[in-house]
């Protein structure tokens, strides 16, 4: 034993070795002995197992990859082969990974055939299945040994966050998992048909818990788990001063227990309140008969969302040292729920808009309202994915009344609102993806990486641009970029010159042209003239500043907006991003929340969507304008913006406005209040999302949307949503932040994202639904052995400054 555990001590000594140790042969099973699908089924005929690091400290990995035979990799590619069954099971089709966490059970046996196993569990699938991996024969029983052994320190720096040397044998033996024997993993065999002999490599590392669990078995008693301690209540803040009641009701709380992933009753009867306490702050409020349970102020952190069918409100609690707990309270009626209902969101409108409800149009109320009432609860199940439903809502029927303009307008789009036409960071920050050209383009202080997509999808560095100066030589790193013109320019804006522009030739790597728009109105946000301008040689683009939007035509002589096309407001609209459809119809978002939708330049929206409150950061655009997606901090919004029923049945909101009482529920895209929970317990940083993104190509249907936060990739399927799934997006996380992130052009296959200091394209079916595992084990930056590909990195040695 002295011998083993300092051999494994030698295995963890070089952190440049990214694999602690490795089992090199090998069958993967999946045993499921519950399962309706079958007892057990054969994951990878050939595999090897390893144990190994990842980018986050105290974290490990179990791989298991399949093995291909010589020429069966390029056999299996050339045909096109797929296997839906195992693609469901894992998300990388050749790759399974599992985080070393007590949670998994992971055990050892070897049957009197002198097979070696190891086991743990399926934390995504049903409750008893089980991952098995049967060494081959040729597998020495020391090797078997030093693996069990190396997973055990593993899953003990994990739960203890510190060096397994510190760990005693009975700190090991206490993570060791000896309840339960390893059923056979043969498809033809149940699980009771033969009862495995007791473990003898698990013996070998502990005899004498092995021996003491199985006298208790023998007695009838099992041993005690080694389970992790259930999640705790915070203590709660104190109850500032009320200066009115909200809502006020009863109801049962319950708290998102992270070991066992469920919500579990704390207290079966509680009031709950929300207050107001001044200066368009809210608080809620929650105390029971011997306890005062919880109190936070409503901010739009809580993520509050509300379940007509099981009768509940869910959100999450921050506390100061970025922890945070998702919380549940249950109500006996449907009416209690509505009235609390009520009164958070009109604390929380009230909050962001610091606008009294009351003062709010009924429509804008039911608005805000409805677009809060989409959770389920549960996990779905696996099933097979249905065919897209047809929205089943009808509008009614209005007339819009006929006037002498030439162009109707949404009503809430005022004519009265308009005037007379008058340093290097070091990190990655932003990403261009080519259109018409198999490059991307990230933007690094005032370097720009240069990356090719090449035809097996993968991302090959091919230069740097660096020292970006201005025509007069002035240095600057831009702060927005644009490709335009077949991707031969890219379009530039320097943080301190607002009313300037800059060409870059991507022939030359050179700034050739510095352009002012305009001498009194700011360029705060541009955009293409349409949605595959950039495929062409159109030369004009789109234009916004806080309040006005404007077409910019760099052939004009001085200034280079368009008088003729400017739409400027007098109110501070403060316009925050834009999108265009193949047509060129023009979908822009305010900091205030609000969307408008235009067909043209220079007139009026001709659809006003109310705004939730919160400001949104990125709009896209399908491009047929069916789907017009906007992003907050905290949650997407999916708005369907074809007309139903009524006069302009059929028609977009770009055409014709909606009528008064009919405007489109936004689909409110957030991820559930338990992961988000649960991504702050692991990163301890706050949900902040990326513009949000259509996957995009001429001819081509959207089918996925993209985002990110902090370290985690994140898409939803257009599919899944439509259809109302239970479960409509996956995750991947890495060991650092994701900066910028979106698909290859033409395919929702492929996704790039921009890390810190690396870019990666990465397979969609490499991201995985989210669980406990999935939010807790980064990713390694092409890891994937078909999925994903080795990530650039733009060090000091690739700066070079010559043109591609």
């Amino acid at each position: 034993m002295f011998m083993l555990r300092n051999f494994s001590k030698f295995v963890f000594g070089d952190s440049s070795k990214e694999s602690l140790v490795e089992i090199s042969q090998g069958q993967l099973y999946l045993v499921r002995p519950r399962s309706v699908k079958g007892y057990s089924e054969l994951i990878f005929k050939d595999a090897a197992a390893t144990i190994r690091r990842t980018g986050q400290e105290f974290q490990y990995q179990l791989v298991v990859q399949r093995a291909y035979e010589e020429g069966e990799e390029d056999l299996l590619a050339e045909e096109g082969a797929e296997d839906a069954d195992i693609d469901a099971l894992g998300g990388e089709k050749d790759e399974k990974t599992f985080l070393l966490d007590e949670e998994i059970g992971f055990r050892t046996d070897v049957r009197q055939t002198g097979e070696k196993i190891f086991a743990w569990r399926d934390l995504s699938g049903d409750v008893g299945d089980l991952w098995e991996f049967v060494c081959d024969a040729s597998i020495k029983p020391e090797t078997a040994i030093l693996f069990s052994r190396v997973a055990l320190q593993c899953q003990y720096e994990r739960k203890f966050r510190r060096s397994h040397e510190h760990a005693t044998e009975e700190d090991l033996e206490a993570l060791a998992y000896f309840e339960e024997p390893i059923p056979d993993a043969s498809p033809i065999d149940s699980p009771i048909s033969k009862q495995p002999e007791a473990a003898p490599v698990a013996e070998q590392l502990f005899p004498n818990t092995a021996k003491e669990n199985m006298a208790k078995k023998a007695a009838g008693k099992g041993p005690v788990p080694q389970a992790e301690d259930p999640t705790t209540a915070p203590p709660s803040a104190a109850q500032p001063q009320a200066l009115g009641t909200l809502a006020e009701t009863s109801a049962e709380l319950h708290l998102f227990d992270f070991p066992s992933g469920t919500f579990i009753l704390q207290d079966a009867n509680v009031k709950a309140t929300v207050t107001e306490i001044g200066n368009w702050e809210y608080w809620l409020h929650i105390v029971g008969e011997d306890r005062e349970w919880l109190g936070q102020p409503i901010v739009e952190d809580i993520n509050p969302v509300f379940n007509y069918e099981f009768k509940s409100f869910i959100f999450n609690h921050y506390l100061d040292d970025g922890s945070a707990y998702s919380w549940l309270l249950r109500f006996k009626e449907q009416e209690e729920l509505e009235g609390f209902q009520n009164g958070v969101m009109q604390a929380l409108w009230e909050h962001l808009n610091q606008v009294k409800w009351g003062k709010a149009k009924d429509t804008d109320r039911e608005y805000v309202l409805e677009a809060f009432q989409d959770l389920t609860m549960e996990d779905a199940p696996d099933y097979e994915e249905e065919e897209e439903e047809e929205e089943e809502e009808e509008e009614s029927e209005e007339e819009e009344s006929e006037d002498n303009r030439s162009e109707h307008y949404d009503e809430d789009e005022s004519d009265d609102d308009t005037e007379g036409q008058e340093k290097d960071g070091g990190v990655n920050s932003q990403l261009a993806v080519g259109y018409k050209h198999d490059r991307s383009f990230v933007v690094r202080g005032n370097k720009i990486g240069v990356f090719k997509h090449t035809a097996d999808n993968q991302l090959q560095f091919s230069t740097t641009i660096s020292n970006v100066k201005t025509p007069k030589g002035k240095a600057f790193n831009p702060n927005k970029v644009m490709l335009h013109a077949e991707d031969q320019n890219l379009i530039m804006q320097h943080a301190d010159d607002p009313n300037n522009l800059y060409r870059m030739d991507l022939e030359t790597g050179k700034v050739v042209d510095e352009w002012k728009v305009h001498d009194d109105i700011p360029v705060k946000i541009f955009a293409p003239e349409n949605k595959y301008a950039q495929m062409t040689g159109e030369q004009t683009f789109l234009g916004l500043s806080g309040n006005a939007l404007y077409r910019i035509d760099p052939r004009v002589s001085g200034n280079k907006l368009v008088d003729d096309q400017l739409k400027q407001y007098v109110t501070k609209n403060a316009f925050s991003a834009a999108a265009t459809t193949q047509k060129g119809h023009i979908a822009v978002s305010s900091e205030k929340g609000d969307i408008r939708l235009f067909d043209r330049l220079g007139i009026n929206a001709k659809t006003l969507i109310p705004a939730l409150g919160d400001p949104i950061i990125g709009m896209d655009v399908s491009a047929d304008g069916r789907w017009v997606l906007a992003t907050t901090r905290t949650y997407l919004l999916l708005i369907d913006a074809l007309q139903k029923g009524g006069k302009n049945d059929g028609r977009l909101g770009f055409e014709k406005a909606f009528a008064k009482d009919d405007k489109p529920v936004p689909r409110r895209l957030a991820l559930t209040p338990s992961h988000v929970a649960q991504f702050q317990h692991e990163t301890k940083a706050p949900i902040s999302f990326t513009p949000a993104k259509f996957n995009t190509g001429i001819d081509d249907t959207e089918t996925t949307i993209i985002t990110a936060t902090g370290p985690f990739i994140v898409t939803w399927s257009m599919k899944k949503l439509l259809a109302n799934r239970k479960d409509p997006y996956s995750i991947k996380r890495y060991a650092e932040e994701v900066k910028s992130d979106n698909f290859k052009f033409g395919s929702d296959k492929n996704l790039i994202v921009a890390l810190p200091n690396e870019v990666e394209m990465v397979a969609k079916r490499a991201l995985q639904r989210p669980t406990r595992e999935s939010i807790a084990t980064p990713s390694r930056v092409g890891a994937g052995r078909r999925s994903t590909v080795r990530g650039s990195y733009l060090g000091r040695n690739d700066i070079v400054n010559s043109p591609y």
